[in-house]
């Protein structure tokens, strides 16, 4: 990667072998999304950018036709430095993340993580931009607290009710949409009129696959590095079952091992089957 470190080499913080239980601390309400909080008193401090496979710790299945069969991979949103927390953003769009949403402090969180390899910072004097789309702000957010240098955030939502999530970061820029919240049109023209106005950037972008190729194909055109984070369909999150493998320009990697976080450089597109947030 010119201008930054290589994501797909980078050490990764390992995972113990297994699931563990974690005693949910609280369930919050931000417009649209639930940030889930549990104490994992017995697990490593995760990077920014990795992820946990999550369930809840009893009565998993047996909604929704007997839904969800299997457990939901989630970036960390936060891990306090100092603490045992880890903290996950959840928008309730289907039978996994519904249960997942229902939890409360009387519950338990099943957990294997940190999985996956996460960001790497920007070198040679270069800013951190960071381009979140919806519920892909959240590796962002985790980020942001642990850069040195101050970043550049740029948040795009649908509406004023899933812009609530700009709340966990201050002083974003925020687009949504619909124009009910900030600049009406899309993040990823905030992020032309920065790079327009400093093109001495490192961007960080996690969001749906249309947001993420527009931002390798402009970040491409002006020569920026970009770390993208990417998502697709997981059953087990440590590499046994290839459900999440995607081409790069030199060959199918898998994103739970080779990723989350990738090299804007190795992609072609960022529109591959089942990437992004």
């Amino acid at each position: 990667m010119s201008g930054g470190g290589d994501a797909v080499t980078a050490d990764r913080v390992q995972a113990p072998f297994g699931a563990r239980l974690a005693p949910v601390t609280a369930s919050e309400r931000y417009g649209a999304y639930t940030v889930l909080s549990c104490a994992d008193s017995t697990g490593p401090r995760p990077q920014a950018g990795q992820f946990y496979m999550l369930m809840a710790g009893e009565r998993w299945g047996g909604g929704q036709d007997e839904r969800p069969f299997l457990p939901r991979a989630f970036s960390v949103l936060r891990a306090p430095a100092g603490t045992d927390e880890l903290r996950f953003l959840i928008e309730d769009v289907g039978p996994g993340t519904s249960r997942l949403c229902e939890l409360t402090r009387s519950d338990e969180l099943s957990l294997v993580g940190p999985l996956g390899i996460g960001f790497t910072p920007p070198a040679n004097g270069r800013r951190a931009v960071l381009v979140g789309g919806g519920v892909g702000i959240a590796p962002l957010v985790i980020w942001h607290d642990q850069l040195e240098q101050r970043p550049v955030p740029l948040l795009g939502f649908r509406s004023a009710a899933h812009a609530a999530g700009a709340e966990l970061l201050h002083s974003a820029q925020v687009a949504t949409d619909d124009g009910t919240v900030g600049y009406h049109g899309l993040v990823t023209e905030l992020l032309g009129a920065e790079l327009h106005r400093d093109h001495r950037a490192q961007v960080y972008a996690c969001g749906p696959p249309p947001m993420l190729e527009a931002v390798r194909a402009m970040c491409a055109e002006r020569g920026v590095p970009a770390q993208l984070v990417l998502e697709a369909g997981m059953a087990c999150g440590f590499g046994a079952c290839f459900g999440c493998v995607v081409p790069t320009t030199d060959g199918y990697i898998r994103i739970c091992v080779d990723g989350p976080v990738i090299d804007a450089a190795r992609l072609a597109s960022a529109l591959t089957p089942g990437a992004g947030h």
